[in-house]
């Protein structure tokens, strides 16, 4: 009887992921691990294998996809360029806490330290924005290595992991005997009861409480439990930076985002709190308006601040209530807190006066009155009716750009998961993180917003997603520059306008190359049904909208920012 051969490490590392309920990997094909991608062929029933044309595109992919999902995105790239060019998907899961796990083909091991074809040290090229960075040299390791991976992209504060693959590790047996390994499960940290008091404590002296909610980790239960305890306690609620989707806009506790071009009076109000509750939110530099909403190292506000990672606490600001904890384990036991109604009376008349500034900011103004002769699009009344028509579970994601102003202010999110975008500001995010997001839910519609400089960074991606025949809907903002970088040339170096133009193609005609869908609209009505007929397409939808540049951001003109930096 010919005895059964050991296993290699490539086909140790496909069961490992396999094990940990892995159903889709993102990849660029790269020689450097065909061996994984031979083993992969023997599971192709179960991993669905979505290959890209650019490694870039394949991270944002799967940062996306854990977004949507809450467990890590897996990618697998080549060598050096490869693994270079996955880099700002990386960092985008580093500053979004989102846990995916980057797994690089490596030279192989008789050939390191030589200088070899592609060699890179990914230890020192990725520990900055990594939570752990490893090599598998030994095949029989690999379960380990894996599940570790899992754990630590899951663990506290989440985030990026990445595992170097030497090709003849991949293609060697295993010397030592394999044991299965379960999936992993995310560390979990519950607030102390002790901790709890204080906070009520807190809450029931404090006049002017501001709730601000942020960060990773949450889940639709937690969401649903966080507005038990809103409810309960009577508190305002403002959402981070791009954290929009973790409480329903529509609920009159909600007052508003931290994050660009927000509300002058939001921002007045944090100053002005007497108690600033942060949950899950770091308060980093975009929400902070740059560090100026609270003083660094002692907020003039008493603070609470919960997060999953205790070095995290008391970073920037030192709280007087840290309380160490995953979001859906604090969201839990704060909706079991045993508030009182005194409580939300006192702050009523204080939460409708800031949801009615709420309003005031968002709601959307008349036509604007700007000669246009390129019968462009008012995108804040685009965003009025979009409002008002989009599905409550639609799932908006978007890169950066000033064409994400309209959507931040006037656009109201529903339901959690319905926004997914990076807080890093990465350009080109929008249709790969569409994929992603279509591919984890099919079952709900997904909208991509990308500026025309964002989408032709990952356009070549409209064939990933005419290949899988997703019907998401891509709406390409032209304005026909670098619009964010228009507008800070505006601000400072005022009628120097140089490098920020762009020459676009027929963004129609590239759609129908690519074999999807494309037309371009002139009306706000006629885009708003256009998308709406997009969901229901049995492909993707890409629809050209023409804007006027002068319209630069939802809050400001062109040629206003330019007349107060000439003053």
């Amino acid at each position: 009887m010919t005895p059964t051969p050991p296993p290699t490490g490539a086909s140790l590392l496909i069961d490992a992921l396999i094990a940990q309920g892995v159903n889709t990997v993102f990849c660029v094909p790269g020689e450097s691990f065909l061996a994984a991608m031979d083993s992969m062929y023997a599971h192709r029933d179960s991993i669905h294998l979505v290959v890209c044309r650019h490694e870039g595109s394949a991270m944002f992919m799967a940062e996306a996809h854990a977004k949507a999902t809450g467990r890590p995105g897996i990618c697998f790239v080549t060598r050096a360029p490869g693994a270079a060019q996955a880099t700002i998907g990386l960092h985008t899961a580093h500053q979004d806490a989102t846990p995916v796990i980057l797994f690089i083909g490596q030279v192989g091991r008789g050939f390191m330290e030589r200088a070899a074809f592609q060699e890179v040290d990914y230890r020192s090229m990725f520990a900055p924005i990594s939570k752990w960075v490893a090599q598998v040299d030994d095949a029989s390791r690999m379960p380990e290595m894996v599940s570790h991976a899992f754990h630590v992209a899951m663990a506290g504060r989440r985030g990026p992991v990445v595992l170097a693959l030497p090709e003849d590790m991949l293609s060697g047996a295993a010397i030592a005997p394999v044991r299965p390994v379960q999936a992993a499960a995310p560390v979990r940290a519950t607030p102390s009861a002790p901790d709890l008091a204080q906070l009520m404590d807190m809450l029931a002296t404090a006049q002017r409480p501001l709730l601000v909610v942020g960060g990773s980790g949450w889940t639709a239960q937690a969401v649903q439990d966080l507005r038990t305890f809103v409810h309960a306690s009577g508190l305002p609620v403002a959402c981070s930076f791009r954290r929009q989707d973790l409480f329903d806009n529509e609920d009159p506790h909600y007052v508003g985002v931290l994050g660009l071009g927000a509300d002058a009076a939001l921002h007045k109000a944090v100053k002005a709190a007497d108690l600033l509750v942060l949950l899950g939110a770091r308060l980093g530099e975009v929400p902070s308006a740059g560090y100026t909403l609270i003083d660094i190292p002692q907020p003039q506000q008493k603070l609470v601040h919960v997060l999953p990672e205790a070095q995290d606490l008391g970073h920037l600001y030192r709280p007087d209530l840290a309380l160490l904890a995953t979001m859906p384990e604090l969201a839990r036991a704060l909706a079991a807190l045993p508030l009182q109604a005194p409580l939300r009376q006192r702050l009523r008349p204080q939460v409708q006066a800031m949801r009615k500034d709420f309003e005031k900011f968002t709601a959307i103004p008349p036509p604007q009155a700007i000669p246009d002769p390129l019968a462009a699009v008012d995108l804040a009344q685009t965003w009025g009716l979009l409002r008002d028509q989009l599905p409550a579970d639609v799932v908006i994601c978007s890169g950066a750009g000033n064409y994400t102003t309209w959507a931040h202010r006037y656009f109201r999110h529903r339901s959690f998961g319905s926004q997914i975008a990076p807080t890093s500001g990465a350009m080109g995010y929008g249709l790969p993180a569409a994929i992603g997001a279509k591919l984890a839910h099919p079952q709900r519609d997904v909208l991509c917003l990308a500026g025309d400089g964002c989408f032709m960074m990952s356009s070549h991606e409209l064939a990933t997603a005419v290949h899988l025949a997703l019907p998401i809907v891509v709406l390409v903002f032209d304005n026909q520059m670098y619009g964010t970088i228009r507008m800070h040339q505006e601000k400072f170096f005022p009628q120097r306008v140089y490098g920020t133009a762009l020459h676009n193609p027929d963004f129609v005609a590239l759609a129908h190359a690519f074999g999807a869908y494309g037309l371009r609209v002139d009306q706000p009505a006629a885009l708003v049904q256009a998308v709406l007929q997009g969901f229901k397409a049995d492909r993707p939808t890409l629809i050209h909208v023409l804007t006027n540049p002068e319209q630069i951001s939802a809050g400001s003109t062109l040629s206003g920012i330019r007349a107060r930096a000439m003053a």
